[in-house]
């Protein structure tokens, strides 16, 4: 009975005048990450804070993360590549203030300048890394999630990625 009342009302979305073309469900896509996006700020933020360092917005620490993956000194523009980001200035501004909190290290290769953690950066992440497990992980496991489907699902996000970043460059043509 439910399944045939939510197919009446169409499919769930924010903008209903972009879901009456060619392709509803890539609206409802777009409604499902602008949710999923804005909680997962949310969660980065408050994690964060439950780690130690309350004041960072949620790119300080997408890219205390980036700088924490494999181990290996970053570069502002190996940062920045990763995380999608044009703007170099806004991952500048990241970075001094995780510098600020002395999570980070500066060093260099050749004549870049690159980062890494501190002790305390590590210690940092390392205490995030437990929250998650503990708040995130657990329950989202406890609550059936299928590991090869959320798989599946990213691969699909990164390739839909590709289509908006095309997208974006043809419509700055206009």
């Amino acid at each position: 009975m439910k399944a045939q009342s939510d197919a009446k009302l169409g499919p769930i979305v924010s903008s209903a005048h972009l879901a009456s073309g060619a392709m509803p469900a890539l609206s409802e896509l777009e409604f499902g990450l602008i949710l999923l996006g804005h909680a997962f700020e949310r969660w980065m933020v408050r994690c964060m804070a439950a780690s130690g360092v309350p004041d960072l917005s949620p790119l300080d620490v997408l890219v205390l993360h980036t700088i924490a993956h494999r181990g290996r000194a970053k570069r502002l523009a190996d940062i920045c590549l990763v995380l999608n980001i044009e703007d170099t200035h806004l991952v500048t501004y990241s970075l001094k203030k995780l510098d600020g909190h002395r999570l980070l290290s500066s060093g260099r290769r050749g004549k870049e300048k690159t980062v890494s953690l501190t002790a305390k950066g590590d210690a940092v992440i390392q205490k995030y890394r437990k929250i998650r497990e503990a708040l995130l992980v657990e329950p989202v496991k406890g609550a059936g999630s299928d590991e090869r489907r959320l798989s599946e699902i990213a691969g699909l996000m990164r390739a839909l990625s590709g289509h908006y970043d095309q997208a974006a460059r043809a419509a700055a043509s206009l």
